[in-house]
């Protein structure tokens, strides 16, 4: 294939809910582009995107697949994207490469949940749309009902471009008010006829075009004083209004086609090419305070959004060439590690078709194999170039699970599967609990996570278990305790001898610390001599006072009398879990001249803490999180109601942009599944975000089951 110009390339996600035919509609693109020489289809499971197993499987797209095709002198590449919300790490990475969008309406269902998930998305990278209302060709397909639920969900953005000669078997052309023409088709191939408007749609596209040229004059203060002036405007005029409207994101051009059909294929792509603006045009990207043009004059560099193990190939990068012009066996610079690397190959890509080329220029999409050490999220730059180009933000995990293997001999290769796959997609992350004693695996929803599933049981040949993952509960006192503790042990030879008297009490915020104490019935008034402070790394403080008097414990013995305390900390008196907001004061003990060593003081230390802790009115904490709900309005019921049963306070309800808007406090511990029960409450409608939020003390009843747990696991133990 030829070299494309960074003027001639056009980057383009196509986004939509699953059953939308974005599959379809690119394998169409791809065949008008003689990428390919006939067209697959989903049932057959011959799509040049949904290529692998488990997406033949599902018959659904589960990864964003970059494809590429060449038209009328023009290199358009596009990312096929899931229609799935579990999905999302995908489409966020393609937004981060392409420069404008076409959202697949589906003509049967109108906007669904994912159509308008997937637009606010957009919306929030600021992406501009274009509409093409898909599948007209089918039975239950309703042209009227699909515009209205655009102008529903959409307002006054949604301008048609082109409306349908028929629906349904009916269907087999359009007249594009742009143009003034009709176009018909007579096969399924995209031969088509450009014809006269036939004259039982003459008025309507009359009509249309008017309220068209209304919406172009809009968007330009120029264009509107000569609509004003002339009372119309030349298509060049209309299509440069459109332009400017489609790149603000105040126009969504609508457009008519069946992806399976070819019809009206063609028509998009030349809008695609007229309207959505190359590389160059889109803002420069600044780096580290540089602005990087999209020039291929500039210095060569690449972001690299996406990398894969693919049969036959081995490892696989995919790229954006953001500034220069990249050619074969050049040598970058990773900045991140300042390790060298050599782009041995560069490929164009179709799905796992990739076509060997030479040179690719700024703002082209391509992949290369075989790099030592490149990640996603990461820059390659020539040499003294130092460009690192922000990395993609990817939403906060809405589902989180333990996995271990059915077989523990099987621990260190499921480390390896489940490391390789979080490298492969970004949203699953996984990570070791040393706290809970658990791998934790978290991902975008439940679906997300079964898919990874189906990997490790059916490509690895490995069962595993997946486990509800435990909650990092907090301890900490209420009041003030103290206790002591004396470890004594003779077994021939040097012995052990050491004793310990502590005083606790519970850090209070703005409460400094004082030195008289009311103690089981007694006054203890305190000598500071010391005092250590320590912010704990799993939360809240640990203050250490050393109040003793007269030499009853040397102070070479009090480190060790603080790492008993630690000790302690670590491992909870309750359940287990960490100890927080802490004031520990050592003000007495006994030592021995031969058997008092550091251990005898760790011991000691340990159990009076414990003792100690026992009597101060000890509190459970659990993790609150922020959880905010969006969700259509009539779902707005169930969402609060289902939230109060998770034990949550409901802390504020609003709107925004057509969603009514959820805000509660919510216990992790409830949290378990959330997305799938309001998946399943709001029929897909509804997404969430959560964020930690501190530590709250559990309810009683709560902590009466915790510590009954707690003990039972110990027994069994």
């Amino acid at each position: 294939m030829k070299s494309y110009s960074t003027n001639n390339i056009r980057n383009i996600v196509l986004l939509g809910s699953s059953r939308s035919g974005k599959t379809t509609l690119a394998e169409t693109m791809l065949y008008e582009g003689k990428v390919i020489d006939r067209r697959g289809s989903v049932e057959a499971k011959t799509t040049v995107s949904d290529n692998t197993e488990v997406e033949q499987i599902y018959q659904r797209s589960i990864y964003s697949t970059p494809l590429y095709t060449e038209f009328n002198g023009y290199k358009l590449n596009f990312v096929d994207t899931p229609g799935s919300d579990d999905f999302i790490g995908g489409v966020i990475s393609a937004f981060k490469v392409c420069d404008a969008g076409v959202l697949l309406v589906n003509a049967q269902q109108g906007v669904e949940v994912g159509t308008q998930i997937f637009a606010r998305y957009a919306d929030e990278h600021k992406k501009p749309m274009v509409i093409a209302v898909n599948q007209l060709d089918s039975d239950k397909a309703n042209w009227e009902s699909a515009l209205d639920s655009m102008k529903q969900h959409f307002g006054s953005k949604p301008v048609v471009v082109q409306f349908p000669l028929g629906v349904g078997s009916d269907f087999n052309g359009f007249v594009d008010i742009l143009k003034m023409k009709a176009y018909t088709f007579k096969d399924e191939n995209g031969t088509r006829e450009e014809i006269e408007i036939p004259a039982q749609f003459v008025d309507e596209a009359a009509e249309m075009r008017a309220s068209l040229m209304e919406m172009a004059a809009e968007a330009d203060e120029e264009l509107m004083e000569k609509f004003f002036d002339a009372g119309e405007l030349s298509e060049e005029d209309m299509y440069k209004g459109l332009k400017i409207g489609f790149l603000s994101g105040s126009i969504y051009p609508v457009f008519t086609l069946s992806g399976k059909k070819d019809i009206g294929v063609k028509r998009l792509m030349e809008f695609i090419i007229d309207v959505a603006p190359s590389p160059a045009e889109y803002p420069a990207v600044t780096t580290e305070g540089v602005e990087v043009k999209c020039d291929s004059e500039g210095p060569v560099s690449l972001f690299f959004y996406r990398t894969a193990v693919e049969q036959h190939l081995g490892d696989v990068s995919y790229f954006k060439v953001m500034s220069g012009k990249l050619t074969e066996g050049v040598d970058l610079v990773n900045p991140d590690t300042g390790a060298k690397e050599r782009i041995s190959a560069i490929y164009a890509v179709a799905g796992k078709k990739k076509e060997k080329v030479t040179e690719m220029f700024a703002g082209d999409l391509g992949c290369t194999v075989k790099l030592k050490s490149v990640k996603t999220n990461q820059t390659l730059s020539q040499p003294n170039c130092d460009y690192v180009f922000e990395p993609i933000k990817f939403p906060q995990y809405k589902f989180q699970t333990a996995i271990k293997p059915a077989d523990e001999k099987d621990s260190e290769k499921l480390s390896e599967i489940l490391n390789r796959a979080s490298a492969e997609d970004p949203t699953i992350i996984v990570q070791y609990a040393k706290e809970l004693k658990q791998t934790l695996l978290s991902g975008q929803g439940e679906l997300h996570i079964n898919i990874l599933k189906w990997h490790i049981n059916n490509v690895h040949k490995m069962e595993v278990e997946m486990l509800p993952p435990r909650i990092s509960y907090r301890e900490t006192i209420t009041k003030v305790a103290a206790a002591n503790y004396r470890h004594k042990k003779q077994s021939g030879g040097a012995g052990q001898f050491g004793e310990v008297h502590l005083l606790i009490e519970p850090i209070v915020e703005g409460v400094e610390a004082g030195n008289k104490f009311k103690v089981d019935g007694r006054e203890l008034v305190l000598n500071i001599k010391g005092k250590e402070e320590f912010n704990l790394e799993w939360g809240g403080r640990l203050e250490f006072y050393n109040c003793v008097v007269g030499g009853a414990i040397d102070a070479r013995f009090m480190p060790a009398i603080l790492k008993g305390i630690m000790d302690k900390m670590s491992e909870g008196p309750l359940t287990g879990s960490y100890a927080r907001d802490i004031r520990v004061f050592v003000y007495d003990g006994k030592m021995h001249p031969v058997d008092s060593n550091e251990i005898s003081f760790v011991l000691a230390a340990r159990n009076a803490f414990k003792e100690a802790f026992r009597k101060a009115g000890p509190k459970i904490m659990e993790p609150i999180y922020n959880v905010e709900v969006l969700t259509p309005s009539e779902y707005m019921g169930a969402c609060m109601s289902d939230m109060q049963n998770r034990r949550a306070i409901i802390e504020g309800m609003g709107t925004t942009k057509g969603f009514d808007v959820l805000k509660a406090r919510v216990p992790l511990a409830e949290l378990y599944k959330y997305s799938t029960t309001l998946s399943s409450l709001t029929s897909g409608a509804a997404t969430f975000t959560m964020n930690f939020a501190d530590y709250q003390p559990v309810p009683a009843d709560v902590q009466e089951k915790l510590l009954k747990a707690y003990m039972e696991s110990e027994k069994d133990e």
